[in-house]
């Protein structure tokens, strides 16, 4: 089926979103406007001279001017003037200008990308990009390794100011209710000021917004975020917030937990000073059902908060001798001005999430079960719905960038995005009533049986005749003397039953014969 320009153009849209993306995760080391000219230039030489996984997929190499292109892009335009143009594809180079130009390189392998560009010019009048060149002599293995190949040392940091840099972790926590926590916190690298924090049932993106989003609207947006590389902080979402709010997101080298020694260490004074307390407290009683999960984690995050303001935040510091808000107000009256605080709109902007959708025939959409009704206008053409995680009622619709509006709910099965899990499990079942309904079937039927002394039920629950004294064995009680043994008053033998089949087998013979 062959696609439609739209949709060919909505697809290139959604490719460039993505490309946007990856750039801003490569450059977001050599963004610090702290760095020196030499020590940007050591970053951006470092990512220039590595491979990486790129955003669909294979491996690939950018060189130093390229980097240096998008970060000035980044600097002049923000986030989005990282996203390529939006432009139809153009035609393949042509393969006999790319066999002369690795010929060039390996003919001379110190000739640089640059300087076969120019006799490529020089020679034919045309030549490729410089980073075109470049990827082709990576692919062909003619780039040597990078000059002054020494490890990365790691010496002590601390940033100069508030709000400079943050450092962000996640800290498993006690089992309230019988469900385990986890603590997600931001530390100001200048100060120790832990700027937000919150815990939850889960260690996901959404209960890390629950903590990131009032730390911004409280404390202001840092100038970096330095986190590692679990799944919650790898998200696309946390990418796109950070991108449209111009915070530089880092991530740790795998295996390499050099930088976030400071949240660590406020790890440790938690476990030792708030953590080892709350078996004391109702929060830490929930096993024995005290309270619900909910109003528990409600308890903990309270009991927390009034922690980190009264204590933690008045502590001296050891290594800083000061305590942490004393420093966090000491290094904005340094500087002469306070923290950066978000706008409303950008904020919340940053923090919703978006998914794209066709919509149908009849201007409808579906989105996790829900469908909601749309302009009519947009019917057959793919939209973007934007909606907060937490609240799938209220959906906002774009199309190439313009606001369509609010999407109308016409039937909400889902309240919420999958991913926002509640915080309460399922409700408990019933406690039992004790009525055990098949045992008092069991009961009636019994009761019902030695009532009825029309049929012989009792030969089958009776106590065995051999184990009667007197008894003659294999006689019931009360039968006939020579009726056969286990055979009821009035019922016919298995031989009388024969003899009236066959008509030939009779007597003695006949039961001889039966046997």
């Amino acid at each position: 089926m062959v696609s439609t320009p739209e949709q060919d153009d909505v697809k290139r849209r959604q490719r460039a979103q993505q490309v946007a993306l990856f750039r801003y995760q490569l450059i977001c080391p050599a963004l610090d406007p702290e760095l020196s000219t030499k020590a940007r230039g050591r970053i951006v030489r470092a990512i220039a001279a590595g491979t990486h996984a790129g955003p669909f997929g294979g491996q690939h190499s950018y060189s130093r001017d390229t980097l240096d292109r998008w970060i000035r892009r980044y600097r002049a335009g923000g986030f989005d003037a990282l996203a390529p143009s939006i432009r139809q594809p153009g035609t393949r180079l042509d393969t006999e200008v790319l066999e002369l130009a690795v010929a060039l390189k390996r003919e001379n392998p110190a000739r640089t990308a640059a300087q076969v560009a120019r006799i490529l010019r020089t020679s034919s009048g045309y030549s490729p990009s410089e980073s075109t060149l470049l990827r082709l002599f990576h692919r062909r293995e003619l780039m040597g390794p990078a000059a002054g190949g020494g490890g990365v040392v790691f010496g002590r940091f601390e940033a100069e100011a508030p709000n400079q840099r943050w450092v962000g972790d996640a800290l498993h926590g006690p089992r309230v209710g019988g469900r385990k926590t986890y603590l997600f916190a931001f530390l100001d690298d200048h100060s120790r000021l832990v700027t937000g924090y919150r815990f939850g049932f889960a260690e996901d993106t959404v209960r890390l917004a629950a903590a990131l989003e009032p730390a911004l609207a409280s404390r202001g947006v840092p100038a970096s975020v330095y986190v590692d590389n679990g799944s919650a902080f790898v998200d696309a979402w946390l990418l796109r917030a950070c991108g449209k709010l111009g915070i530089r997101l880092v991530h740790s080298t795998p295996h390499r937990p050099q930088g976030r020694g400071k949240i660590e260490r406020f790890f440790k004074t938690v476990r030792d000073q708030f953590l080892v307390e709350v078996a004391d407290t109702s929060a830490g009683q929930l096993a024995d059902a005290q309270l619900t999960p909910a109003a528990g984690l409600l308890e903990l995050n309270a009991l927390f908060t009034a922690w980190a303001e009264s204590v933690y935040h008045h502590q001296v510091h050891s290594e800083t001798q000061q305590t942490p808000l004393q420093r966090w107000n000491d290094g904005w009256q340094r500087l002469g001005h306070g923290p950066v605080m978000p706008a409303t709109e950008a904020l919340t902007e940053a923090f919703l999430w978006s998914e794209h959708r066709t919509v149908t025939k009849t201007a409808t959409v579906s989105l996790h079960g829900n469908t909601y009704q749309v302009e009519a206008a947009l019917a057959g053409r793919k939209v973007e719905l934007v909606f907060s995680p937490f609240n799938l009622e209220v959906i906002q619709v774009r199309h190439r960038d313009k606001d369509f509006g609010h999407a109308v709910p016409h039937v909400i099965t889902r309240h919420a995005h999958p991913k926002a899990r509640p915080e309460t499990p399922e409700p408990a079942p019933a406690p039992a009533t004790g009525i055990a309904y098949l045992q008092l079937i069991a009961d009636t039927h019994h009761q019902q049986v030695a009532d009825d002394e029309r049929i012989g039920f009792h030969a089958l629950y009776s106590t065995p005749p051999e184990q009667i004294p007197g008894q003659i064995p294999g006689q019931i009680p009360g039968q006939i003397p020579g009726q056969i043994p286990g055979q009821i008053p009035g019922q016919l033998s298995i031989d009388d039953i024969t003899d009236d089949i066959t008509g030939d087998v009779t007597g003695e013979q006949g039961r001889e014969v039966s046997r």
